[in-house]
């Protein structure tokens, strides 16, 4: 992962898309955004993304079943999962499945920065980890 953070915004609804694709874009990201799984599993074939926010609840493919997609294709993608309708039981699932967080909504602008930060962390860190245990 050189260069600027790919994160991609997988959520139905146009403001929350709109005000995350905001807060993280500049000069350390590149930001996508999509209205359903469906639309974003094409995307991550179109182009591997480091960090998905992802919502659960969306017409058609819902987020859970999108998750599983994501980490069975791209395992190295980090997601977060942000959602309207949080129960223990999908949190629980969620982490289960590889999700680096699962957060309630309204997520605060600081909270949706740090989580997004902190997961980018962990992607590098965890790609450097690779490199030292698979040396050339």
């Amino acid at each position: 992962m050189d260069g600027k953070a790919k994160i991609l915004i997988v959520d139905d609804d146009y403001i929350v898309r709109l005000s995350h694709a905001r807060l993280l874009s500049g000069s350390d990201c590149n930001v996508e955004a999509v209205w359903n799984g469906a639309d974003a599993l094409v995307e991550m074939e179109r182009q591997e993304y480091d960090l998905v926010l992802l919502d659960l609840r969306m017409p058609g493919m819902d987020g859970m079943t999108t998750l599983r997609a994501i980490k069975s294709r791209w395992p190295s993608a980090e997601v977060v999962i942000i959602t309207g309708y949080p129960t223990v039981e999908t949190a629980t699932e969620a982490i289960r499945l590889g999700a680096y967080d699962y957060l309630a909504k309204p997520v605060p602008p600081d909270e949706v920065i740090k989580v997004a930060s902190d997961a980018i962390t962990q992607k590098r860190w965890s790609l450097q980890q690779d490199q030292v245990a698979r040396p050339n």
